[in-house]
């Protein structure tokens, strides 16, 4: 029987509500990412409309983030809204939602146990092993919601081949459908199998939390009880983590009817208001177009309303629900009414038990309402209108949260004609394409580390000098060009111009660990590891130059580990010498060291030597650019490896000759 790659699937609705929740608020794609991929139903559909015709010639996903990001911002909307109206629709009895709340732990178990045994075991890619614990046990899904009978069995029956088969379809390579298919496979059967497969059936065991994972993960890959213990324990507080983020019991019976509700109210206002706001003649700038709307917030909430638009003296009553629009502008200093605290402050106000101020009861009069509620437009440049509405005690509650919806599709819509945009979530749209960009380029810089490692070991093969110096010349190139692809791949590291000299050390450090560790140490036998202080390591330096520094010193060191090792990177905060604050940095290897040809001229802007890795160079670059910042810089080597260690002035020192370090 064969399964069609684009597959409806029952999931449970506050995950869905909860990704809707995350795309209204437009919270980071990191975090819409993180939901999404909790649940099976969703990564099934994300994973089919990526790989579907719609996007050209299929290359291989890698991970649930991959798929996000062919999708894009405007689609995977789209995608989500459809899934919560196919929720909604759902019909399943008391006993098929508990078996699907119990599914959707194991699968997250399991998920998050094949991520956890692949960072363990050095497999390059741990979110593909997520990716396919969450898919592993898809024929359970299946039969979920299918009547009682032949087929209901198949899929109970079938469950590796189906999900082989659909992994296939998706373009998630061979590898991943061998993982699927061979997931049941016995513990001895596996274990000179692939990597991946080995991860997936291990994690399918360990997730039973049995005897028999715990014995397989010895069998598999030599994992110790007291281990494979801590792994199972750790994924359950996990698992416990996520289930109450979203609000979902797991110990108590599982009735999902208020989240059914929730979604379903959700999804109704979103599409309602989406709808209306297509009534509204927004095609053109300014308070005018502002002053359309007010007809569509009355029909959306019943309630009458007044529009008011900022102006260069204030607020002026543009339009209303109301048979006569008066001449009327307010000065919003001071906040006092619920009118001008919500344009102040950029959030909602009721009335409610409040004493109301004279242009209260103005409004009040004017909208003949026991109460109000004033709701702002807010967008990036600040507050361009407020609507005002006239409600009861009753009726506030709801009526803030559909004009909210309201307000914000108002301002996505405003934003959009003054740039020229065409669809909402620009911010996330930039925020992808920054990813989809830095990952294109990762792949660009993979092969010229290949290329620098292969010249560093031709260069100790040779006795040829001059050979040796254009050897030298190629990887300053290459260097050259590896750092201009980082600075692309990362806007923020670009210019400094006009800002003021202020960096983060810990986040420099962190944002270059994931950029450098695939390159430099993707070797299995070199390490790079981080020891941060959990204090302020804001230097005052600016964000390109300790890039600079760090780049310089991980990379020479990673080079010094010839025969594999570790590089660790540490920092100290506060430390107090001369009478100033610093920061700590330290960078140490346990390579072969400096040799004593470049040790004689270590900072000196000479020709290079790079002796075990470290540049003569480069050192003296990372030299004057601490110099710059009035810090220092010392350095111990041997033949137990090398450490660099530098102090990089507070933020907020105060610059003083005479106390200079």
């Amino acid at each position: 029987m064969q399964t069609a790659p684009d597959i409806q699937l029952p999931s449970l609705p506050e995950v869905t509500l909860r990704a809707l929740e995350a795309c209204h608020q437009e919270d980071s794609y990191r975090k819409i990412s993180d939901i999404v991929s909790t649940d099976t139903a969703l990564v099934t559909r994300v994973l089919a409309v990526a790989n579907s015709a719609l996007y050209g010639p299929a290359t291989q996903l890698n991970s649930i983030d991959h798929a996000l990001l062919r999708l894009g911002t405007h689609r995977f909307q789209t995608l989500l809204l459809t899934a919560a109206l196919r929720q909604m629709l759902l019909e399943l009895g008391a006993d098929q939602w508990q078996q699907l709340r119990d599914f959707w732990r194991l699968s997250l178990t399991t998920a998050l146990t094949a991520r956890a045994l692949a960072t363990l075991t050095r497999y390059p890619e741990p979110d593909q092993a997520f990716m396919l614990g969450m898919l592993h046990n898809i024929g359970e899904l299946l039969a979920l919601k299918t009547p009682p009978g032949e087929t209901r069995q198949y899929y109970l029956d079938h469950q590796c081949d189906i999900a082989a088969e659909l992994v296939r379809s998706w373009g998630l390579g061979g590898m991943a459908e061998d993982a699927m298919r061979y997931q049941q496979a016995l513990p001895a059967e596996i274990q000179d199998a692939g990597h991946l497969v080995k991860l997936i059936s291990l994690a399918t065991r360990l997730a039973l939390a049995d005897a028999a994972g715990i014995a397989a993960a010895g069998t598999v890959f030599g994992l110790s009880e007291d281990l494979t213990l801590e792994i199972n324990r750790r994924i359950d507080r996990e698992v416990t983590g996520v289930a109450e983020s979203l609000g979902i019991p797991l110990n108590d019976d599982y009735k999902p009817a208020a989240a059914q509700h929730q979604l379903k109210q959700a999804v109704l206002e979103q599409t309602l208001v989406s709808q209306v706001l297509k009534m509204s003649p927004l095609d053109e700038l300014g308070i005018n177009a502002l002053a359309e709307t007010v007809n569509s917030l009355t029909l959306i909430t019943g309630l009458q309303a007044l529009c008011f638009g900022r102006t260069a003296d204030g607020l002026a009553l543009l339009s209303g629900t109301i048979s006569e629009i008066p001449d009327l502008n307010i000065t919003p200093n001071p906040a006092s009414s619920v009118l001008t605290e919500a344009y102040i402050r950029q959030t909602s106000v009721h009335l409610a038990d409040r004493n109301p101020t004279v242009l209260d009861r103005q409004l009040l009069s004017l909208l003949r309402s026991p109460s109000l509620l004033a709701i702002p437009i807010v967008t990036k440049a600040g507050c361009p209108g407020v609507f005002v509405l006239g409600t009861d005690k009753t009726s506030a509650a709801a009526a803030e949260r559909i004009a909210s919806l309201f307000t914000d599709e108002v301002a996505s819509s405003l934003v959009r004609m003054e740039t020229g945009h065409a669809h909402t979530g620009d911010s996330l749209d930039t925020e992808l394409a920054q990813i989809s960009l830095r990952r294109q380029l990762h792949e660009v810089t993979n092969p010229l580390t290949i290329i620098r490692q292969y010249i560093h070991q031709l260069r100790h093969r040779l006795d040829d000098t001059d050979l040796q110096n254009d050897l030298d010349v190629i990887r300053e190139e290459l260097d050259r060009a590896g750092d201009l692809l980082l600075r692309i791949s990362r806007p923020d590291m670009v210019g400094d111009n006009g800002s003021p000299a202020y960096a983060t050390l810990n986040h420099e450090i962190l944002t270059l660990k994931e950029l450098l560790e695939d390159g430099l140490f993707g070797e299995e036998n070199k390490q790079l590891t981080t020891s941060l202080s959990q204090h302020d390591t804001g230097v005052a330096a600016s964000p390109s130059a300790i890039r600079q520094i760090l780049i310089n010193l991980i990379r020479n060191a990673a080079e010094s580990l010839v025969e594999g090792g570790q590089v660790i990177i540490k920092t100290s905060a506060p430390v107090w010498q001369n009478g100033r604050t610093w920061v700590e940095l330290e960078i140490s290897d346990n390579g072969g060291g400096i040799p004593e040809n470049v040790r004689n001229v270590l900072f000196s802007p000479v020709a290079t030597s790079k002796g075990n890795g470290h540049s003569g160079l480069g050192l003296s670059i990372v030299k004057q650019l601490i110099d710059d910042m009035e810090g220092s810089i010392a350095c111990r080597t041997g033949d137990e490896g090398t450490v660099f260690r530098m102090l990089l002035p507070a933020a907020g020192n105060k610059k003083n000759d005479n106390d200079r370090a």
